[in-house]
Order: C-alpha cells, then sequence, then structure tokens
C-alpha cells in the first residue's frame, strides 16, 4: 500500500475511536509545530503522550483501523498466538482494568471441534477460583468472533524464566512446583484435568505467586466429552516433552496422575534447565517417555538434595500407581521439604505460598539428615545450595553474635535483577575481628578492669550483658570483696593465741 500522509494518518485514529477527539485535537496541534512531520513522526508523538500504545500505532500505520475493540474491551497489544488462538492485552473501557483476552480466529469458527475446545476452556476456567489458576472473567463473542475474558498476570513464565537465567534454586524451583500443584489439586477436585502442564503454562507473578495457564485441553472428568484425541491431524494432544506415557496412548483417558506426571517433568526443567528426554524426534522422544528412565539430575546438579530429587522421579513414574496419587500429595510433599530445610515463605505474604522464600536455618545436603550445611540464597545459582559455608564462626567478646552484611545475599528473579530470598536470618554472621570493649563510663572512678571482674566476682555474667558497670554492680562487687567470713576470724584469732603460746615457751626455755 501506499505510505501514509499525516493528514491520512491522523484520519485513521480519529476513525479507530482510541483516541478522543479533544485530546487528538491537541496532539495535532502540538504536530503542527514541528517542520513537515510524517505519519511516523506522528505515530512516535501520539504513542509517546500515551494516546496509543506501541501496537495500535503500528497497526494504524498499515492502514488499518478497525477491530481495536471487542465490545467494551479496547485492545492495547498483542501478546502472543497459540495453537488454537491469539491472546491479547486489552482493557475495560469504564473500569480501566487490564485483562487477557483469547479470540478465536474466524476461520476455525467453521470447524466445530475447535469451536467446541474453545467453549471447553471458557466453561473449564469459569468453574476455577483459586490463586494458583488464571481466573476467568467473561465469555462472549461479536459476531462469528468469539472470545474469552481472563485475569492478565504480569510476570514471566517458567520455561522463558528458565531460559534466561538457567535452572533455579532448589527452594525456589520446589516452592513453584508446590504452588503449581496447589492449583492443580484446585482443578482436580472440580473434575478437571488439564493435559497440557509444561512450564510455559506456569507463570510467576510480580508477587511470586505461580498461576497454572492454559486450559484449552482441560477434559471434564465427570462427563462424556466426545474424544479428540484423533481431531485436525493430531495424534496426541498435549506436549510431547512433557506427556505422561498413558496420555500419549490414550489421550481422552488419561486422568490428574498425568497432571502429576507432566509437572514432574515441569519439575525436572526447573532443576535442570532442560526437558527429562530433549533430544531426537517426536516419535523417539514419545517412546523415551514410554520406556526410559530419565537422565539423572545429578549430572546436571551434583549437589541436588536427594530426597527432592526423589520426589521428582516419584512424580515421573511410568506407571500412574507408582507416582503421588493427588496433587495435594505433590504438594504436601514438597512443603514438607521445605519444612525439613527449614525453607519458610515469609510472613505477612498473601495465602502464605506467594513464593517469597528465606532460608532460615540449617539443611541438609542431598537429603542426608545426618549433615546440617547452610542454605545460602545469595549464591547466584542454586550450585552452592546445600553446602556448608567453610568459615569459621566466630562470636563477639560479649557473648552474641554479631550480624554482617556480608551474609545477606539475594537471588535473582522475573523481571528484577534481585528476589526477596533473603538469608540474612538463616545463620548467625560471622565476624571478621572482636568487638571493641565497652568503654568506661566518665562517673565511674572506681570502675573495676573487666578481665579481674572475670576472676574475682561471681556477679560478672550479669555485667557482662552491659556496656558499663552502674552502682548496683560496684556496691554488689565491693560488698562481696570486703566480706570476710566468721570461719577466717576464728582461724585468724587460734593462729596468733598458738604463736603467743609458742613464743612464751622459747622465751620461758632460754
Amino acid at each position: 500500500m501506499a505510505k501514509l500522509t499525516v493528514d491520512s494518518f491522523l484520519d485513521l485514529v480519529q476513525r479507530s475511536g482510541l483516541v478522543e477527539r479533544e485530546s487528538l485535537k491537541r496532539a495535532v496541534a502540538r504536530l503542527q509545530e514541528q517542520d513537515e512531520p510524517i505519519a511516523e513522526s506522528a505515530a512516535a508523538s501520539l504513542v509517546e503522550a500515551g494516546l496509543l500504545t506501541r501496537w495500535q500505532s503500528e497497526k494504524l500505520l498499515e492502514g488499518r483501523h478497525k477491530g481495536f475493540f471487542l465490545k467494551k474491551y479496547r485492545l492495547l497489544n498483542h501478546l502472543g498466538t497459540g495453537g488454537m488462538s491469539s491472546v491479547y492485552l486489552a482493557e475495560h473501557v469504564l473500569m480501566q482494568r487490564r485483562v487477557a483476552i483469547k479470540v478465536l480466529p474466524k476461520h476455525r469458527v467453521q470447524d466445530t471441534s475447535y469451536l467446541a475446545r474453545f467453549h471447553r476452556e471458557a466453561q473449564a476456567a469459569a468453574a476455577l477460583d483459586h490463586r494458583n489458576i488464571v481466573r476467568a472473567y467473561d465469555v462472549d463473542n461479536e459476531g462469528d468472533l468469539h472470545y474469552l475474558v481472563m485475569e492478565y498476570v504480569e510476570g514471566q513464565d517458567l520455561q522463558a524464566m528458565v531460559r534466561d537465567r538457567g535452572p533455579l534454586e532448589y527452594p525456589i524451583a520446589a516452592d513453584y512446583a508446590r504452588q503449581a500443584a496447589l492449583g492443580l489439586a484446585h482443578a482436580h477436585g472440580a473434575g478437571l484435568v488439564h493435559r497440557d502442564i509444561k512450564p510455559a503454562n506456569l507463570l510467576v507473578d510480580r508477587n511470586h505467586v505461580v498461576k497454572v495457564l492454559d486450559l484449552g485441553l482441560a477434559r471434564f472428568t465427570e462427563e462424556d466429552h466426545a474424544s479428540l484425541t484423533l481431531a485436525h491431524d493430531e495424534n496426541v494432544l498435549g506436549t510431547a516433552d512433557y506427556l505422561a506415557p498413558e496420555q500419549a496412548r490414550d489421550s481422552h483417558g488419561a486422568d490428574a496422575r498425568a497432571d502429576i506426571y507432566s509437572l514432574g517433568c515441569s519439575f525436572y526443567f526447573l532443576l535442570t534447565g532442560h526437558p527429562p528426554f530433549c533430544e531426537g524426534t517426536l516419535p523417539q522422544r514419545l517412546m523415551h517417555h514410554q520406556n526410559s528412565p530419565p537422565p539423572s539430575i545429578f549430572k546436571d546438579r551434583p549437589d541436588a538434595p536427594e530426597d527432592l530429587v526423589r520426589i521428582c522421579l516419584r512424580m515421573m513414574a511410568k506407571k500412574p500407581e507408582d507416582r503421588q496419587q493427588s496433587a495435594v500429595e505433590v504438594a504436601d510433599e514438597l512443603a514438607e521439604w521445605m519444612t525439613v530445610h527449614q525453607v519458610a515463605v515469609e510472613a505477612g505474604t498473601s495465602g502464605g505460598s506467594s513464593g517469597r522464600l528465606k532460608a532460615t536455618a540449617r539443611t541438609a545436603s542431598k537429603g542426608s539428615r545426618g549433615s546440617d550445611p547452610l542454605i545460602r540464597s545469595g549464591s547466584p545459582s542454586g550450585s552452592d545450595l546445600g553446602k556448608r559455608d567453610p568459615r569459621p564462626r566466630e562470636t563477639a567478646p560479649g557473648g552474641g553474635d554479631t550480624v554482617s552484611s556480608q551474609d545477606r545475599g539475594t537471588v535473582a528473579g522475573p523481571g528484577s535483577s534481585k528476589r526477596g530470598f533473603s538469608s540474612g536470618d538463616s545463620h548467625p554472621a560471622r565476624s571478621s575481628k572482636p568487638a571493641p570493649p565497652a568503654a568506661r563510663r566518665a562517673d565511674d572512678q572506681d570502675s573495676v578492669p573487666d578481665f579481674l571482674l572475670q576472676v574475682e566476682s561471681p556477679v560478672i555474667s550479669r555485667m557482662r550483658s552491659r556496656a558499663s558497670l552502674t552502682e548496683e554492680d560496684l556496691r554488689s562487687y565491693h560488698g562481696h570483696r570486703d566480706e570476710v567470713p566468721v570461719g577466717l576470724w576464728i582461724a585468724i584469732g587460734v593462729g596468733c593465741l598458738v604463736a603467743v603460746v609458742l613464743l612464751i615457751a622459747f622465751l620461758v626455755s632460754g
């Protein structure tokens, strides 16, 4: 198409309804002050003024002015396109609440099975209300355009997080898997099986809350829905790298334990940075899930806690009956691991599972409770977690531990260079040199040197906790020092008497 002029671009903006008339007039007045503005500079000016989003300006520059609204929602950005829909960031026109809108492409509407899947997702999402599941607000259509309005979660999915930052620290990976299990437990309790659990469908928001996404393959376990296993030339519904063996054989017959297997593979990904079977063709990977044990996690993470690895591998058992039998059981095992290893969720977070973790004390390396190396959350990667700090502990002369800022570490997380994972309270800090002795008060002229008190007086244990000596301390000390036992007086008297008798006897004999 021909390149837009400024006037034609502004005409498209007006026809789109994205900018109020008065705001557009003021923007046009500012543009007239420029020397020969072009359409691109006009678009940039409107974006800078906050009147358009960058995505909206790009579409307008392409000559489009329709499709920015779905009834009461204004589309702001295109977030992505999945296997069956496109997802947009939108805003409620009146409430100004941001939402995510999943739109089914028009050419899919004629495909009854795709439309059935889309409506099933809306039904599934609407039935769930849990902090670890993305909520559904509305489902509607505008003509032959069908869409689902969902909670917009600003954050990063676990696939992208591991891609950007590498394998996660053990406490973080455990808590994220635990939260996902809680969301799945709620879905399973409502009679739903997700059937497509993978890291890309687990989103972590800014408060470190995990949200289970994309119920597009969810199936009601208590109702007789038609199988979609062979629909659309797809032999299997689900993602091959995280697919349970029984789901690959019979997709519509898989139960909630298939989600546990997929979550186990996702947990494996968080710990190692790759799926359990990441090599070979699609059929080869599917066969590995059927017959091959997963490669050892210790090859990637030699210091991985053995008890945590056992939880992960049990989730990935080939036979459903050998796995944890419910997502609740998975969440409980991970919560117990966090408790045993003294990894706690910080107080004050909503619901107690925001993922803001604190290594509060000692934990056992590789699951051995006989040893107690420290969790050190300040390390840049999980490889340092579970190792003993080699530095000896030193205490100040006053008997108490001081706090060193060097022991307050942070762990990188999504969208920020720092996370709320602090190890500042996980162990006493080490002091590089003794604290200086307490200064003597100017009015304590008779104060006794501290080292002498340690030898002479039993009140030292009380006085050691104070910065200086008080009058009460001195009176107690002097009273104790001046006190002479009665027995001592008797011994002295007897000794003097004996000496006098001996002296007299000596003089007489002489």
